[in-house]
Protein backbone atom coordinates (compact mmCIF):
# COMPACT_ATOMS: atom_id res chain seq x y z
CA UNK A 1 0.00 0.00 0.00
CA UNK A 2 1.02 3.48 -0.56
CA UNK A 3 0.75 5.69 2.08
CA UNK A 4 1.32 9.83 1.69
CA UNK A 5 2.68 10.33 4.74
CA UNK A 6 2.23 13.52 6.59
CA UNK A 7 4.78 16.32 7.70
CA UNK A 8 4.63 18.74 10.70
CA UNK A 9 4.41 21.15 8.31
CA UNK A 10 0.97 19.79 6.90
CA UNK A 11 -0.40 19.03 9.99
CA UNK A 12 0.46 22.65 10.78
CA UNK A 13 -1.09 23.84 8.10
CA UNK A 14 -4.16 21.97 8.90
CA UNK A 15 -3.93 23.64 12.25
CA UNK A 16 -3.68 27.60 11.05
CA UNK A 17 -7.50 26.74 9.75
CA UNK A 18 -8.44 25.83 12.99
CA UNK A 19 -6.81 28.72 14.78
CA UNK A 20 -8.28 30.91 11.82
CA UNK A 21 -11.99 29.51 12.89
CA UNK A 22 -11.51 30.44 16.82
CA UNK A 23 -10.73 33.65 15.33
CA UNK A 24 -13.90 33.78 13.87
CA UNK A 25 -16.32 32.83 16.37
CA UNK A 26 -14.05 35.56 18.40
CA UNK A 27 -14.63 38.43 16.26
CA UNK A 28 -18.29 37.29 16.27
CA UNK A 29 -18.33 37.11 20.17
CA UNK A 30 -19.65 33.22 19.93
CA UNK A 31 -17.25 32.48 22.78
CA UNK A 32 -16.55 29.56 21.52
CA UNK A 33 -12.65 30.62 20.63
CA UNK A 34 -11.56 29.13 23.34
CA UNK A 35 -13.81 25.90 23.54
CA UNK A 36 -12.72 25.11 19.84
CA UNK A 37 -8.61 25.47 20.66
CA UNK A 38 -8.67 23.64 23.57
CA UNK A 39 -10.69 20.86 21.52
CA UNK A 40 -7.91 20.66 19.16
CA UNK A 41 -5.16 20.81 21.45
CA UNK A 42 -6.77 17.86 23.33
CA UNK A 43 -7.17 16.41 19.85
CA UNK A 44 -3.45 16.55 19.64
CA UNK A 45 -2.61 15.37 22.56
CA UNK A 46 -5.03 12.42 23.05
CA UNK A 47 -3.95 11.09 19.52
CA UNK A 48 -0.54 11.24 19.76
CA UNK A 49 -0.55 9.57 23.42
CA UNK A 50 -2.62 6.61 21.78
CA UNK A 51 -0.76 6.47 18.91
CA UNK A 52 2.49 5.41 21.24
CA UNK A 53 0.05 3.17 23.17
CA UNK A 54 -1.12 1.44 20.21
CA UNK A 55 2.70 0.97 18.40
CA UNK A 56 3.65 -0.54 21.98
CA UNK A 57 0.36 -2.74 21.90
CA UNK A 58 0.84 -4.05 18.44
CA UNK A 59 4.71 -5.10 19.28
CA UNK A 60 3.46 -7.21 22.33
CA UNK A 61 0.49 -8.06 21.11
CA UNK A 62 -0.62 -9.85 24.43
CA UNK A 63 -4.33 -10.50 25.85
CA UNK A 64 -3.76 -9.20 29.27
CA UNK A 65 -2.74 -5.47 27.76
CA UNK A 66 -5.23 -5.63 25.20
CA UNK A 67 -7.53 -6.05 27.79
CA UNK A 68 -6.21 -3.83 29.97
CA UNK A 69 -6.46 -1.43 27.41
CA UNK A 70 -10.25 -2.31 26.69
CA UNK A 71 -11.27 -2.04 30.43
CA UNK A 72 -9.60 2.05 30.69
CA UNK A 73 -11.82 2.33 27.16
CA UNK A 74 -14.94 0.89 28.83
CA UNK A 75 -14.46 3.26 31.83
CA UNK A 76 -13.68 6.24 30.17
CA UNK A 77 -16.72 5.79 28.15
CA UNK A 78 -18.58 4.77 30.95
CA UNK A 79 -17.50 7.95 32.62
CA UNK A 80 -18.79 10.34 29.75
CA UNK A 81 -22.38 8.75 29.58
CA UNK A 82 -22.45 10.07 33.12
CA UNK A 83 -21.46 13.31 32.39
CA UNK A 84 -23.66 14.43 29.35
CA UNK A 85 -26.90 13.44 31.69
CA UNK A 86 -28.62 17.12 32.63
CA UNK A 87 -30.35 14.58 35.30
CA UNK A 88 -28.14 11.85 36.51
CA UNK A 89 -28.80 8.78 38.94
CA UNK A 90 -27.49 9.23 42.17
CA UNK A 91 -24.79 7.63 43.83
CA UNK A 92 -22.64 5.98 41.10
CA UNK A 93 -25.92 4.45 39.70
CA UNK A 94 -25.56 6.40 36.28
CA UNK A 95 -21.81 5.26 35.69
CA UNK A 96 -22.76 1.80 36.66
CA UNK A 97 -25.53 0.91 34.57
CA UNK A 98 -23.86 3.26 31.41
CA UNK A 99 -20.62 1.17 31.84
CA UNK A 100 -22.64 -2.34 33.01
CA UNK A 101 -24.36 -1.97 29.44
CA UNK A 102 -21.82 -1.09 27.07
CA UNK A 103 -20.14 -3.76 28.11
CA UNK A 104 -22.80 -6.28 28.04
CA UNK A 105 -23.14 -4.81 24.29
CA UNK A 106 -20.15 -3.63 22.76
CA UNK A 107 -17.97 -6.11 24.37
CA UNK A 108 -19.69 -9.09 23.33
CA UNK A 109 -20.61 -8.05 20.06
CA UNK A 110 -16.69 -7.06 19.66
CA UNK A 111 -16.03 -10.90 20.50
CA UNK A 112 -18.79 -12.25 18.10
CA UNK A 113 -17.76 -10.33 15.00
CA UNK A 114 -13.90 -11.23 16.06
CA UNK A 115 -14.19 -14.95 16.58
CA UNK A 116 -17.35 -15.43 14.48
CA UNK A 117 -16.72 -12.92 11.13
CA UNK A 118 -13.43 -11.20 11.12
CA UNK A 119 -11.51 -14.51 12.69
CA UNK A 120 -7.94 -13.04 12.71
CA UNK A 121 -5.32 -15.38 14.28
CA UNK A 122 -5.06 -14.94 17.16
CA UNK A 123 -8.46 -13.74 17.61
CA UNK A 124 -7.66 -10.52 20.04
CA UNK A 125 -5.07 -9.53 17.54
CA UNK A 126 -4.60 -5.91 18.59
CA UNK A 127 -4.76 -4.61 15.13
CA UNK A 128 -8.60 -5.57 14.44
CA UNK A 129 -9.34 -5.79 18.29
CA UNK A 130 -8.55 -2.18 19.28
CA UNK A 131 -9.92 -0.20 16.78
CA UNK A 132 -13.41 -2.55 16.31
CA UNK A 133 -13.94 -1.92 20.31
CA UNK A 134 -13.28 1.60 19.83
CA UNK A 135 -16.04 2.49 17.09
CA UNK A 136 -18.37 -0.12 18.79
CA UNK A 137 -17.33 1.75 22.61
CA UNK A 138 -17.63 5.52 20.84
CA UNK A 139 -21.33 4.76 19.24
CA UNK A 140 -22.78 2.55 22.03
CA UNK A 141 -21.19 5.68 24.55
CA UNK A 142 -23.90 8.30 22.62
CA UNK A 143 -27.03 5.57 22.13
CA UNK A 144 -26.61 4.94 25.71
CA UNK A 145 -25.73 8.60 26.77
CA UNK A 146 -29.15 10.17 24.76
CA UNK A 147 -31.45 7.33 26.19
CA UNK A 148 -30.38 7.96 29.73
CA UNK A 149 -30.57 11.83 29.10
CA UNK A 150 -33.95 11.70 27.64
CA UNK A 151 -35.47 9.58 30.28
CA UNK A 152 -34.57 11.32 32.95
CA UNK A 153 -35.45 14.50 31.35
CA UNK A 154 -38.90 13.13 30.78
CA UNK A 155 -39.44 11.66 34.06
CA UNK A 156 -38.68 14.96 35.95
CA UNK A 157 -40.71 16.59 33.39
CA UNK A 158 -43.86 14.28 33.51
CA UNK A 159 -43.22 13.58 36.94
CA UNK A 160 -47.35 14.72 38.13
CA UNK A 161 -48.28 12.09 35.24
CA UNK A 162 -46.34 9.35 36.29
CA UNK A 163 -47.72 9.52 39.42
CA UNK A 164 -51.35 9.74 38.67
CA UNK A 165 -50.88 7.15 36.43
CA UNK A 166 -49.61 5.07 39.42
CA UNK A 167 -52.14 6.23 41.82
CA UNK A 168 -54.50 5.45 39.22
CA UNK A 169 -53.12 1.54 39.34
CA UNK A 170 -50.88 1.50 36.71
CA UNK A 171 -47.56 -0.49 37.34
CA UNK A 172 -44.43 1.46 37.10
CA UNK A 173 -43.46 0.02 33.67
CA UNK A 174 -46.91 1.14 32.12
CA UNK A 175 -46.46 4.30 33.90
CA UNK A 176 -43.00 5.48 32.21
CA UNK A 177 -43.61 3.33 29.58
CA UNK A 178 -43.81 6.75 26.81
CA UNK A 179 -40.98 8.37 28.91
CA UNK A 180 -38.97 4.31 28.19
CA UNK A 181 -40.01 4.26 24.37
CA UNK A 182 -39.31 7.51 23.45
CA UNK A 183 -35.59 7.24 25.15
CA UNK A 184 -34.68 4.29 23.39
CA UNK A 185 -35.88 5.41 20.17
CA UNK A 186 -33.65 9.12 20.85
CA UNK A 187 -30.81 6.54 21.46
CA UNK A 188 -31.02 4.33 18.41
CA UNK A 189 -31.84 7.56 16.08
CA UNK A 190 -28.13 9.04 15.05
CA UNK A 191 -27.27 5.29 14.07
CA UNK A 192 -30.41 5.21 11.93
CA UNK A 193 -29.08 8.16 10.80
CA UNK A 194 -25.52 7.29 9.92
CA UNK A 195 -27.43 3.92 8.08
CA UNK A 196 -29.35 6.11 5.85
CA UNK A 197 -26.78 8.63 4.84
CA UNK A 198 -24.16 5.75 3.89
CA UNK A 199 -22.79 5.82 0.99
CA UNK A 200 -25.17 8.93 -0.30
CA UNK A 201 -24.22 12.08 1.95
CA UNK A 202 -21.19 10.81 3.68
CA UNK A 203 -18.32 8.21 3.66
CA UNK A 204 -17.89 6.38 6.75
CA UNK A 205 -14.53 7.13 8.76
CA UNK A 206 -13.35 3.32 8.56
CA UNK A 207 -14.01 2.90 5.30
CA UNK A 208 -12.62 6.32 4.05
CA UNK A 209 -9.57 5.19 6.47
CA UNK A 210 -9.19 2.38 4.52
CA UNK A 211 -9.46 3.77 1.19
CA UNK A 212 -6.94 6.50 2.29
CA UNK A 213 -4.39 3.63 3.44
CA UNK A 214 -4.62 1.89 -0.30
CA UNK A 215 -7.17 -0.55 0.40
CA UNK A 216 -9.53 -1.57 -2.30
CA UNK A 217 -13.16 0.01 -2.22
CA UNK A 218 -14.73 -3.11 -2.26
CA UNK A 219 -12.64 -4.48 0.32
CA UNK A 220 -13.18 -1.38 2.48
CA UNK A 221 -16.91 -1.83 1.55
CA UNK A 222 -17.30 -4.91 2.85
CA UNK A 223 -15.76 -3.92 6.17
CA UNK A 224 -18.04 -0.67 6.40
CA UNK A 225 -21.07 -2.77 5.93
CA UNK A 226 -19.81 -4.94 8.50
CA UNK A 227 -19.18 -2.28 11.22
CA UNK A 228 -22.39 -0.19 10.51
CA UNK A 229 -24.26 -3.69 11.15
CA UNK A 230 -22.10 -4.22 14.68
CA UNK A 231 -22.38 -0.55 16.02
CA UNK A 232 -25.98 -0.51 15.32
CA UNK A 233 -26.59 -4.21 17.36
CA UNK A 234 -24.23 -2.91 19.81
CA UNK A 235 -25.93 0.59 20.20
CA UNK A 236 -29.64 -0.81 20.19
CA UNK A 237 -29.25 -3.50 22.58
CA UNK A 238 -26.66 -1.02 24.65
CA UNK A 239 -29.63 1.46 24.47
CA UNK A 240 -32.15 -0.65 25.58
CA UNK A 241 -30.40 -2.33 28.63
CA UNK A 242 -29.72 1.11 29.85
CA UNK A 243 -32.98 2.58 29.45
CA UNK A 244 -34.90 -0.68 31.27
CA UNK A 245 -32.01 -0.30 34.01
CA UNK A 246 -32.70 3.14 34.65
CA UNK A 247 -36.33 3.09 34.62
CA UNK A 248 -36.41 1.05 36.75
CA UNK A 249 -33.89 2.44 39.42
CA UNK A 250 -36.66 5.15 39.37
CA UNK A 251 -39.15 3.19 41.55
CA UNK A 252 -38.85 1.46 44.69
CA UNK A 253 -40.03 -2.13 45.39
CA UNK A 254 -43.27 -0.32 46.30
CA UNK A 255 -43.73 1.06 42.73
CA UNK A 256 -43.76 4.86 44.03
CA UNK A 257 -41.62 7.29 42.01
CA UNK A 258 -38.45 8.03 43.60
CA UNK A 259 -36.79 11.18 42.31
CA UNK A 260 -34.96 11.73 45.21
CA UNK A 261 -32.08 8.98 43.36
CA UNK A 262 -31.92 11.32 40.49
CA UNK A 263 -28.98 14.12 40.98
CA UNK A 264 -28.47 17.33 39.11
CA UNK A 265 -25.42 18.03 36.84
CA UNK A 266 -23.42 20.43 38.66
CA UNK A 267 -22.94 23.48 36.29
Amino acid sequence: MNVIDLSVGQLGLAATLVIALAASTWALRLEMGRTVLVGALRTVVQLSLIGVVLEALFAVAALPWIALMALVMLLMAGREVNARQKYRLAGGWGFGIGTLSMFISAFSVTVLTLVAVVQPAPWYEPQYAIPLLGMMLGNTMTGVALGLDRLTDAVWRQRALIENRLMLGARWQEAVGDARRDAMRSGLIPIVNSMAAAGIVSLPGMMTGQILAGAAPAVAVKYQILIMFTITVGTGFGTMAAVMAASRRLFDERERLRLDRLATRSR
